[in-house]
């Protein structure tokens, strides 16, 4: 039961995360700049983590997890971030997408390496479906784009494989709340020196700073919380695997919102995914 209540806090998480693409082309219509949503990203996040844990009397974590935790946030989060966004100008979406989505593979190999976790042929094969799920949700754009954006979006996806991993281990010593609080915090800290060089550029309408707190509401301080109290009790592997929901969610809200069209092999990858979603929820509640 304690790894099903896992996989949906993953689940959770994914759907937070799959929200965050809606809110940000919002933003971006209203006139503000991703350099800018990232900094009031984990700014307007990590003030409300710091609240609720000043109200409550949570206690920090101390020592050598405090300083990983800086490290995930600071140099972990906001380099996977970096990469992304800078590969996103120099190749395709599409393929940037599915760079990134290499992670789960990234994630597997470094906890059976480095963790000496073991992968099941079920897991193997769900592996295999959320990867060929994703590929038909997102799709390839035309063009091969320039060398750099390919390198940046493996990258961008190696790093957030080490953040899982790293991640994974030291949640064990920390709650899943005060964890979270202090990752944004520092990469709140990093944006805000990047916009003091760079500068800001705030969105123009109610609409767009409804989106940006949702960014950071919503799809940081609630997604952030949910994966690691989910990362605490199923494997890191599994994990990201289940947070190959997110592309799913965002085609749903971008239908649903955005009046996108929802396409036969959007659907399929769709279908792929929650599948193998199913098969890894069913393998955690017999593990």
């Amino acid at each position: 039961m304690d790894r099903l209540v896992g996989v949906f806090l993953i689940a959770v998480s994914a759907s937070c995360f799959g929200a965050m693409a809606i809110f940000a082309r919002l933003a971006y219509e209203a006139g503000t700049d991703p350099i800018t949503v990232l900094f009031l990203r984990f700014t307007i996040a990590g003030i409300f983590m710091v609240t609720v844990i000043v109200v409550k009397g949570i206690a920090f974590p101390r020592g050598r997890t405090l300083v990983s935790l800086i490290l995930m946030g600071g140099l972990g989060y906001v380099g996977f971030s970096l990469a992304f966004f800078t590969a996103l100008t120099m190749a395709p979406a599409g393929l940037v997408a599915i760079l990134l989505y290499l992670y789960p593979a990234f994630v597997t190999i470094l906890a059976i390496v480095f963790l000496k976790k073991q992968i099941t042929t079920l897991k193997f094969v769900a592996l295999s479906m959320t990867f060929a799920g994703t590929v038909l949700i997102v799709g390839l754009e035309s063009g091969s784009g320039q060398i750099l954006g390919i390198v940046l979006g493996i990258t961008a996806a190696v790093l957030y494989s080490i953040y899982i991993v790293v991640g994974s281990q030291v949640i064990l010593n920390a709650g899943a709340f005060p964890a979270s609080t202090i990752v944004i915090i520092s990469a709140g800290v990093i944006f805000s020196g990047i916009v003091a060089v760079k500068g800001v550029q705030f969105p123009a309408t109610l609409i767009g700073w409804i989106s940006v707190f949702g960014i950071a509401l919503v799809s940081t301080a609630i997604a952030i919380v949910t994966f690691f109290a989910g990362l605490k009790k199923i494997d890191p592997a599994s994990a990201s695997m289940i947070s190959t929901l997110e592309p799913v969610v965002t085609i749903v809200l971008a239908v649903v919102i955005l009046g996108e069209t929802m396409t036969i092999p959007k659907i399929l990858g769709g279908i792929i995914i929650l599948v193998a979603v199913v098969l890894l929820a069913r393998s955690e509640a017999y593990a």
